[in-house]
């Protein structure tokens, strides 16, 4: 058997070398030049090509470049031989990195984002091919950064001169690297702003553009098909219908169906189309509680219409090739939640009932977008992932006392009731007994939450008086 391809790391960060083997006859020359299967494992990912291009040079000398495109490129040779040359001019320590390579048939190149590209024809009538994972149009061509062929700085040795060479005019009039706005990252679209999530988010993903119901009606498949992601690599889906015994009327379960599941599969389906990660924010609620904990490989089990619809949203996400959905539960943040509702009925003295008989574990708006930021910042597997806060699981009621003693008052003021006795009477949707959610899985990506009780703490101590 023939070895396969084989890879090797180059100078600049996601450029790959990648020798294919080519099999030989009197014929000519066979060569498997792009096999996913093989490739993907050797450092390529998740490169899906959607567009094939081919470049025929007649002339030796041909040189074309050096263009840095809001894509990856994926560049072979199936005639003739070139001179390579690629420029990092992507933002951050990289930039103005120079690597070159004599390529032919025998080698392929992984070209990422940002990094500039350019050829040199080796031998006359020289076909370069290259695949990319975006459709090139107008607007994309617009991003495109572009740097001189003879720039003094990259100093690149073109073996035949550049004032012999066949260059375009376009080519010849490009910037030195001293005048190069290097190529920003691709971009976030956060949905959801004004919940607890979407406003943690802003934290530590300044730069993302974040929409909210004004900006983006999620009822409307068509307005998200139709959703402006040029120079986006992620969408961040922190919107929900989240109002649990609501959904259980018509108006109300109608409402959850569109917005945490019919909308969750139009993102999946633009993250598909257009290579982007979609990152969907889901819920304890999808298990229907009868295990102490749950953790991500647990069978989906919701009780009622809300947690039905967020189970849906779940597995709808999953269709994206690139994806985490991560599950949270009991999330407190900045705005209504029942942590700030306990603290205001202790500052006032009342003595509430709360439910002793659910059981799990807050998650701490902070901590999610830190757990977000931290899976797109390191390229962690795709999938799912829980993301609680870690430590004990607690009930409703011990985490009210707690409060309670947190804000200097007595937490025997807290009357602990089961759900039967606080729902009685009432209309309300079925609540699984166990919201715990196991969080190894997360912890393994290298991003640990904080302890439950600590943030709690920490939490109540910054409300206002």
């Amino acid at each position: 058997m023939s070895p396969g391809p084989q890879v090797e790391q180059t100078a600049i960060d996601g450029l790959l070398l990648v020798a294919l083997p080519v099999h030989a006859d009197a014929r000519g020359w066979f060569k498997e030049n792009w096999q996913r299967e093989k490739m993907a494992p050797l450092g390529l990912g998740d490169f899906t090509p959607v567009q094939n291009n081919i470049s025929f040079n007649t002339r030796p000398g041909t040189t074309r470049g050096i263009h840095a495109e809001p894509w990856d490129k994926f560049v072979s040779v199936a005639s003739g031989r070139i001179f390579g040359a690629w420029v990092d001019l992507r933002e951050g320590p990289g930039f103005g990195r120079v690597v070159t390579a004599e390529v032919g048939p025998e080698t392929a190149v992984f070209v990422p984002r940002g990094v500039g590209n350019a050829f040199q024809t080796l031998e006359p009538d020289t076909a370069y091919a290259y695949l990319v994972n975006d459709h090139w149009s107008a607007a994309a061509q617009a991003r495109y950064t572009y740097l001189n062929l003879a720039d003094e700085t990259a100093g690149i040795a073109w073996p035949i001169d550049l004032a012999d060479a066949e260059v375009s005019a376009a080519d010849r009039s490009h910037p030195r690297l001293a005048d190069v706005a290097p190529m920003a990252g691709r971009g976030t679209i956060v949905l959801g702003a004004g919940g607890q999530v979407g406003r943690a988010l802003r934290a530590v993903l300044p730069a993302a553009r974040f929409l909210g119901r004004a900006d983006l009606d999620l009822t409307d498949p068509a307005a998200i098909a139709a959703l402006d992601v040029d120079g986006v690599g992620a969408i961040v889906n922190a919107a929900a219908y989240t109002a649990v015994d609501a959904a259980e009327t018509e108006e109300g379960r109608q409402a959850a169906w569109a917005v945490n599941a019919t909308a969750v599969a139009a993102l999946a389906r633009l993250a598909a189309r257009r290579q982007l990660t979609l990152v969907q924010i889901s819920s304890d609620y999808v298990f229907d509680g009868a295990v102490p904990e749950h953790d991500e490989d647990e069978p989906l089990s919701p009780l009622g219409v809300y947690g039905q619809s967020k189970a849906a949203g779940d597995l709808a996400a999953a269709t994206a090739p690139r994806h985490y959905v991560v599950r949270t539960s009991w999330v407190v943040g900045d705005g209504p939640n029942f942590v700030r509702t306990m603290a205001s009925l202790a500052r006032r003295g009342v003595r509430p009932e709360v439910v002793d008989d659910q059981v799990g574990r807050l998650s701490f708006a902070d901590d999610i977008a830190a757990g977000v930021a931290h899976l797109l910042g390191t390229g962690a597997p795709y999938g799912t992932y829980h993301l609680t806060g870690t430590g004990p699981a607690r009930s409703w009621a011990e985490i009210a006392a707690e409060v309670y003693r947190l804000c200097g008052a007595d937490p025997a003021a807290v009357t602990p009731v089961s759900t039967a006795h606080y729902l009685a009477g009432r209309s309300a949707a079925p609540r699984p007994v166990h919201s715990t959610l196991a969080t190894a899985r997360m912890q393994a990506t290298g991003f640990t939450p904080r302890p439950m009780d600590a943030g709690l703490a920490a939490y109540v101590a910054a409300l206002p008086a």
